[in-house]
């Protein structure tokens, strides 16, 4: 009996190559993206809601009552530095604790991110880099107005401009951890009590409208208040942009601030973990 035999088709080598490894970095890049995404598309509201508040103290304070001879001309040397120290408190905190609350609470959105293949750590670190980043924005948009606002400021200078990135990047790094902090630790529900018992009292006792140095007048307030970070990014912003008024010691504020923003970046990931977690 003879038959044919069929040929059979070629087998296909099987695939050598390996998928792409994905790296943390990647991933954090990935999320960090995706918020800054949303923030440019909410640019307008976010620069409403975190510089509105500066700017209104910048027209009333820095031009009219100057103006109207209420105040000494040179007040807004003293204002300027405390204007963008708020400005960058607000919305750094902001930027990171408002969408935490959400995420946690209403939109659930943060079980997405802790999905991720990376850690929990990393997750919200990417959370205070994306706050950094929005606190940078709103400084660099409030420094202009204030200055097309206020005129000609006395002792004002960019000349110490190291010095200007640092205490913004020290100053918004630690309150978007403190913004971590809250965002992970307060229910939606009492998110109006974090700004009525925090953040107001931190603004008005921050040194942000009077130096520090004034305060000698009431000694028990002028060390009292150094509990408070503003304080130091206040005092930093005055001894880079406007050292010829009284301020705090340069590298007093810096060490300060580097004390304090790895307090709360260690505060603020080990709540964001326990949130995460629990």
């Amino acid at each position: 009996m003879s038959g044919t035999i069929a040929a059979t088709p070629p087998i296909a080598d099987a695939p050598t190559g390996t998928p792409p490894r994905v790296t943390g970095s990647h991933v954090f890049l990935a999320l960090l993206h995706r918020d800054m995404r949303v923030a440019r598309k909410e640019l307008p509201f976010f620069l409403i809601r975190t510089t509105l508040q500066p700017l209104m103290f910048i027209i009333v304070f820095g031009y009219l009552l100057p103006k109207m001879g209420f105040m000494q001309s040179n007040y807004t040397a003293t204002l300027l530095p405390g204007i963008l120290a708020i400005s960058l408190t607000i919305s750094s905190i902001q930027a990171v604790a408002l969408p935490m609350v959400q995420d946690f609470g209403w939109t659930n959105e943060i079980e997405d991110r802790l999905l991720a293949p990376v850690s929990t750590r990393l997750v919200a670190a990417e959370k205070i880099v994306s706050g950094v980043l929005q606190g940078f924005i709103s400084a660099a948009f409030v420094l202009p107005m204030a200055r097309l606002i206020m005129g000609p400021i006395p002792s004002f200078t960019l000349a110490r401009f190291p010095e200007i990135i640092l205490i913004v990047i020290l100053g918004a790094t630690a309150f978007s951890a403190l913004g971590l902090l809250l965002g992970s630790a307060i229910a939606p529900q009492q998110i109006g009590l974090m700004f009525s018992v925090i953040i107001a009292p931190m603004l008005f006792f921050g040194c942000a409208y009077y130096p520090w140095a004034g305060l000698s007048v009431v000694p028990i307030m002028k060390y009292a208040v150094l509990i408070n970070p503003l304080v130091y990014v206040a005092e930093g912003m005055r001894g880079a942009l406007t050292p010829g008024v009284q301020h705090m010691p340069l590298p007093l504020s810096v060490t300060a601030l580097v004390v304090i923003t790895v307090i709360f970046w260690v505060a603020g990931i080990r709540s964001f973990e326990r949130r995460a977690i629990g």
